[in-house]
């Protein structure tokens, strides 16, 4: 999982919508702590609450074909 795109889609978004990070993780049910870690790229955290957060914006995190840096050249 891409979890640093998934972080900075989160956070800009959460500050877009103007909330703070105790805002959005009591509006999507998920920790504080969660939500931290999640906007920090935190790379093992649990794909249902990833998609719980990611559900405030009307989306999900789907498989998808992984891009790796050679392939970007």
């Amino acid at each position: 999982m891409r979890t640093d795109r998934i972080a900075t889609f989160i956070r800009e978004n959460r500050k877009a919508a103007g909330l703070t990070q105790e805002e959005f993780a009591i509006r999507s049910g998920l920790g504080l702590r969660f939500v931290r870690e999640l906007e920090q790229g935190k790379e093992t955290v649990r794909l249902d609450k990833v998609n719980q957060a990611l559900a405030m914006f009307g989306k999900e995190a789907v498989p998808g074909r992984i891009e790796r840096e050679e392939e970007q050249l």
